[in-house]
Formats: structure tokens, C-alpha cells, sequence
């Protein structure tokens, strides 16, 4: 396919999909509970976090957990006491159990009085064009809470090759311009030029059915060459294009 059909076939899909139509069947109809700047990025960061299998499980599962925040997570966050961490109590996704969630709450409390904010966390470096040494230093400061082995597998490291999905996902949610009520656009300090494409089984089979990616196996390598070829479609906001990929993957079953 040439490079203009390319373009005009996601700018399509794009358009089709990053609609308020897509936030009906997604987790990021968690964070839409919210006005409040931090109660938003902490319910999407755990709705992120655990947002792997079923949708209608992930939506059920990351519902429970603002519910149990009393539906003001950054208020809970801050304030919690050890009874309130009881209602708990039983949380289990897939592999997110108990503990790690009682981390995530430790962790994500000494973050807010320590950094400000997730935002700050995230950082790039000066001549960074991803946000992968952004995401490797949230990493470094999120386990310098004390934490079980177990957990670090809950947040995925670019340094170790892994794709890093739910984290691209949640700071495209984060980062995008909120043009069309879908991504929120509460993170002015970091450029959607620098986002990276949530790469998983959707993604991936429907950019190598186009020629974007080459690569067989879902890592990061194959997200930069993903990001190489997004870029040249929309270099200030190449991700736009996660919700043509998904959309045609999930929607359309184009493999």
C-alpha cells in the first residue's frame, strides 16, 4: 500500500475510533469517573495497571478499587488508615493480588508527598525521542518503597525489552490532547510527540498486516520500529493511531 492510501486508511480508522463510542467498552471509563486531576491519573494508573484479559473483568476489577477509595482516590491515597486498607481484603486480578495492592497504595502516597505528582515521575531527559528512560526512571522511584519481589512484575521494564503496554496505554491516556473526550490531555509537561504505541496482540498483528512492523515479537524493539513508522504519519501525535490498530484488531478482526 502506497504511503498516502497508508495514511488516509488510519487517519480513517483514527478518526472512527477515537470517539466517546470507544470509552463504553474500555477501562479508560474509570478515569472518566473523575474531574479532579489526581484522582484521575491514580484510578487510570490502576486500572492500567491490572488492565490485561477480559475488558468486562478489567472494568469490574479496577470499579471495585475506586469504590473502595470511596470514590476519591487521591483523598484516600493520602489519607487511609490501616482499617481502610481491610476492604481489600480478597482483591485478586489475575496475578494483582492483596499485597500488591497494598504496595501500590504505600507507594503511590510516597510519590504524591515526596514528587508532587505521577506526572513529575515520568520525566523525560533532554533529547529523549520516546518516553523510555521516563518510564525506567517511574520505575526506579515507584519500588523505592518497600515492596515483595512479586510486585515488580506489575510494572513493566523498556530496559529488560518488555513493551510495556499498560504503561504506553496509560500515559497515552495521560498525555493526548483531549480533542475528542476520549484521552485526557492533564499532562502538559510532556510532548504526545514522545508517546509510544500500547503494542499487544491487536496492535502488533494489525501493523504487520500494513507493513508498519516487521518484527515478530512484541518488546520494545518492535515498538520503536512501530513508533519509526507512526511518526512518519503524524509526528506530533503518532499514537493517535493506537485507536486505528485496536479499533481494526478488536473491532474489525483484521489480523
Amino acid at each position: 500500500m502506497k504511503h498516502a492510501d497508508l495514511k488516509e486508511l488510519l487517519d480513517e480508522k483514527a478518526l472512527r475510533y477515537n470517539s466517546s463510542e470507544f470509552i463504553e467498552s474500555d477501562p479508560i471509563q474509570i478515569p472518566h469517573l473523575f474531574t479532579k486531576k489526581e484522582d484521575i491519573e491514580i484510578s487510570g494508573f490502576l486500572a492500567a495497571t491490572i488492565a490485561w484479559g477480559q475488558r468486562p473483568t478489567i472494568i469490574k476489577n479496577a470499579n471495585r478499587l475506586v469504590e473502595g477509595m470511596d470514590f476519591a482516590p487521591h483523598d484516600f491515597i493520602l489519607n487511609h488508615t490501616t482499617k481502610d486498607l481491610q476492604r481489600f481484603e480478597g482483591f485478586v486480578h489475575r496475578t494483582f493480588n492483596y499485597d500488591d495492592l497494598l504496595f501500590f497504595i504505600a507507594s503511590l502516597r510516597t510519590i504524591y508527598v515526596c514528587h508532587g505528582s505521577l506526572e513529575n515521575c515520568f520525566a523525560p531527559k533532554p533529547g529523549d525521542t520516546n518516553l523510555k528512560n521516563g518510564i525506567n526512571n517511574f520505575r526506579n522511584i515507584f519500588f523505592e518503597t518497600a515492596h515483595l519481589e512479586r510486585s515488580k512484575k506489575h510494572v513493566s521494564d523498556p530496559f529488560r525489552n518488555s513493551a510495556c503496554k499498560r504503561i504506553n496505554m496509560y500515559l497515552r491516556w495521560m498525555v493526548r490532547p483531549n480533542d475528542t473526550g476520549v484521552d485526557f490531555g492533564i499532562w502538559k509537561n510532556i510532548s504526545p510527540a514522545l508517546l509510544s504505541c500500547p503494542l499487544d496482540v491487536h496492535t502488533g498483528n494489525v501493523a504487520r498486516t500494513l507493513g508498519l512492523l516487521q518484527r515478530k515479537q512484541n518488546d520494545w524493539k518492535s515498538v520503536e520500529e512501530l513508533d519509526a513508522s507512526l511518526r512518519k504519519f503524524n509526528p506530533e501525535d503518532p499514537v493517535l493511531y493506537d485507536f486505528a490498530l485496536f479499533g481494526m484488531g478488536v473491532f474489525e478482526n483484521i489480523r
